[in-house]
């Protein structure tokens, strides 16, 4: 006996209504991916003027980094300028090189602020000054490598660029038991993608790049250090300074005092990119 008509109305509306939920599940699962952030691999030097990069940032994926603030389908991008997180936080970076005595200096008014810092050192400072490594972590802030011999890393073959790495890795790792985190190319803001492959190669997933460049390694007045960065600054900058010039000593006390009238904290690259 064939259903009465108001059971076949009650079972087409069931029907209805389970297809579209099958439909509504579908669309949800393919809707999770996140896609992959755009960002600069240009080779070249700093700009004559102080720079602020746009480009994209992520985590880098590492046993020794901390954990991504993407989605784990994402892969790690090559090359990080600035961290996207939403928190009131920069990163002071410094390439490690020249008067240990000045680096002293500037370490000590970091940290009389409590701001961290991340150092990118040239492996063969660290051979001359083999205390600074752990001076430096000691203070609480973060070690990286940035070449043995700060030459410009991008004209070399890649067996070349592959030994400057890994001897300033080799170093680090000697010196502190680890490599550390993160790799900056010498003599270039960005790398290419020999520069990334070889990068990858020593163990380094991302390279540390930068979007802020107030030149101090042309020794300027510190005023005017303080001024080009504080003018650029946003959060999630990462900023590229260096040891051993007098005018960054100088200038740090009026970087640190802007920053946090910006409401902007100090940290590390690890804990920027966190």
């Amino acid at each position: 006996m064939a259903p009465d008509p108001d059971r076949r109305t009650a079972l087409r509306a069931g029907l209805a209504a389970l297809g579209a939920a099958v439909a509504s599940a579908g669309v949800a699962a393919c809707s999770g991916r996140t896609p992959e952030t755009d960002k600069s691999s240009a080779s070249g030097s700093p700009s004559p003027s102080p720079s602020s990069s746009a480009a994209a940032s992520s985590t880098p994926e590492a046993a020794s980094t901390p954990s991504s603030n993407r989605s784990a389908a994402s892969p790690p991008a090559d090359e990080v300028d600035h961290a996207v997180s939403g928190r009131q936080q920069v990163a002071l970076t410094f390439h490690g090189d020249g008067d240990p005595k000045l680096a002293e200096a500037l370490l000590k008014e970091a940290e009389a602020d409590g701001a961290r810092l991340t150092v990118l050192a040239v492996g063969r400072w660290l051979g001359e000054h083999p205390e600074m490594a752990r001076r430096v972590l000691d203070g609480g802030h973060e070690l990286g490598n940035h070449t043995e011999n700060h030459v410009d890393i991008a004209r070399l073959s890649p067996a070349g660029a592959f030994a400057e790495i890994q001897a300033c890795a080799e170093r680090l790792r000697k010196l502190t038991g680890s490599p550390g985190v993160w790799f900056r190319p010498s003599q270039t803001q960005h790398a290419d993608p020999m520069l990334v492959a070889q990068a990858h190669r020593a163990g380094y997933r991302t390279v540390l790049s930068y979007g802020i460049d107030p030149l101090d390694y042309q020794d300027p007045p510190a005023a005017a250090i303080a001024d080009r960065l504080l003018a650029a600054v946003r959060p999630g900058a990462v900023v590229s300074l260096h040891l051993g010039h007098r005018g960054t000593v100088a200038a740090l006390p009026t970087v640190l005092a802007g920053l946090k009238t910006r409401g902007l904290a100090a940290v590390t690259a690890s804990e920027l990119f966190s």
